[in-house]
């Protein structure tokens, strides 16, 4: 069902591939449009502050594709939070050494060179978007990195797989900035594509708001638009 207009008083969550972007192949290909950039900004100004980036992706590397926004970001599925450019501060105590995961994920990734090794201040993902048929291998040895690190969790995400920290997630990150300014007391609205989002649509649909499926697939949210173009579209109409 379409969404309707975005209330005045929401708190907006936003994630980041696949929702405000494309897809691309290889993380650091995204197209970051003017558009997209004025959309943020008129967002913040109509919601009074109250919009967050909530995403896999590390704080650092979304303030990178968006510097001007001035919103929250709470990166690496809520382990990371940002409160404001240039700033980043660490949600949970970490349970291993990223430096010693990403050599072992580069050295599992060595035999197949379509394998793409993306580092993460909290984790380690592995894509096999340029090669599906290694979906199989991915999850054998991502398996094996999850025995050697059990303070982490397996995350399935679109043609990767992900070691993040466990007892955080996009769902408490959302939670989380209920409880402060400027979202305490708005309706939260949370949209996004991917298995990782669902706990945040549960999240925000059980705290009186409603949730925004991007794409094809089950979901638990109780509203869908087709792609990143169609979110675009409802929000400038929410604007205008």
């Amino acid at each position: 069902m379409t969404p309707p207009n975005l209330p005045k008083d929401a708190a907006l969550f936003l994630d980041f591939d696949g929702c405000l972007v494309e897809i691309a192949d290889r993380p650091d290909a995204v197209v970051v449009s003017d558009a997209l950039r004025d959309r943020l900004a008129r967002l913040h100004g109509m919601l009074d502050g109250a919009v967050a980036l909530i995403s896999g992706r590390d704080v650092a590397d979304l303030r990178g594709f968006l510097p001007d926004f001035a919103g929250i970001v709470a990166g690496s599925h809520g382990a990371e939070l940002s409160l404001a450019p240039g700033q980043i501060e660490a949600v949970h105590d970490q349970p291993f050494d990223a430096a010693t995961l990403h050599a072992r994920a580069h050295e599992l990734a060595r035999p197949h060179p379509a394998l793409l090794v993306e580092e993460k201040p909290h984790g380690v993902a592995l894509h096999y978007r340029a090669d599906p048929s290694l979906e199989g291998y991915v999850q054998q040895v991502m398996q094996e990195m999850l025995e050697a690190n059990p303070g982490l969790m397996l995350q399935p995400s679109k043609m990767a797989l992900e070691l993040r920290p466990g007892g955080v997630g996009k769902d408490s990150a959302l939670a989380g900035l209920m409880q402060r300014p400027p979202f305490a007391g708005r309706m939260p609205v949370f949209a996004g594509d991917d298995h990782t989002d669902e706990p945040a649509m549960r999240q925000a649909q059980s705290l009186g708001g409603f949730a925004i499926k991007i794409g094809d697939g089950d979901t638990a949210a109780n509203h869908r638009l087709t792609d990143p173009v169609a979110l675009a579209e409802w929000l400038d109409a929410s604007i205008n």
